[in-house]
């Protein structure tokens, strides 16, 4: 069986590659079977959150470069 793998893209939405299981506040899962991948949003604005609908493009969506380490880890 192959790893669920997550792809950060530019300035656009977290590509999430199954097999993996999605789950939301109120606790339904989506399974994302191997291989298949689903796009999540990333700058808050999609309409069909958690998916990505494009949105970001139409805003500007401008990401922070790379992730920030916590001092003291």
């Amino acid at each position: 069986m192959a790893d669920c793998t997550i792809r950060v893209n530019p300035n656009g939405p977290y590509r999430v590659t199954g097999p993996a299981t999605l789950t939301d506040p109120q606790g339904n899962e989506t399974v994302i079977e191997e291989g298949r991948g689903v796009s999540l949003c990333r700058c808050g604005a999609s309409t069909n959150k958690p998916y990505c609908d494009g949105t970001h493009s139409r805003i500007g969506f401008a990401a922070a470069e790379a992730a920030v380490q916590k001092s003291g880890s």
